[in-house]
């Protein structure tokens, strides 16, 4: 998604990005990349020169999912060493602190890219439990559907809406 990185705008990023993490049953994963992508939309923010537009991207690939902020600014970011008293300058450190990994690359053209990485949670990978489909049983107990003694046979229909 397309945005400028602006604080109001910040707060609808991680609501998205959240929503999208439910839809792929990555709950637990909400809080890490909710706190990651606000660091780096931040340090957009903060940082960026020559303006504050940038993309989000969230891509879940081989048990892995990746979120980069691409902006236009060609300064590679650095991590620092933040005092006790200091009211920034932890971003990245926080970043490298909650992800399995994370980076900066040149962008094409002009800006850069700075990622993060999550493993996926390995229980979604093999569900624990059994899954029913239109070719099983399932777990229902058919009797219930067995017709009363004497009672004459129905006729069943079906529809295919085109």
């Amino acid at each position: 998604m397309e945005l400028q990185a602006l604080p109001s705008r910040i707060g609808q990023v991680r609501r998205i990005i959240s929503a999208q993490l439910r839809y792929w049953h990555l709950d637990s994963l909400i809080d890490q990349t909710a706190l990651g992508v606000t660091e780096l939309l931040t340090n957009v923010h903060r940082h960026a020169q020559p303006d504050k537009s940038c993309t989000v991207e969230i891509e879940l690939l081989l048990e892995r999912l990746t979120v980069s902020v691409h902006d236009h600014d060609p300064r590679m970011p650095t991590v620092r060493e933040a005092d006790d008293s200091s009211t920034s300058g932890r971003g990245l450190a926080l970043i490298a602190a909650v992800s399995e990994s994370w980076g900066v690359r040149p962008r094409d053209g002009a800006g850069k890219v700075v990622w993060f990485t999550l493993p996926t949670p390995s229980r979604l990978v093999q569900p624990s439990h059994l899954l029913y489909g239109a070719t099983t049983d399932g777990p229902f107990d058919l009797s219930v559907l067995a017709m009363p003694e004497g009672a004459p046979p129905s006729t069943a229909r079906s529809a295919a809406m085109g």
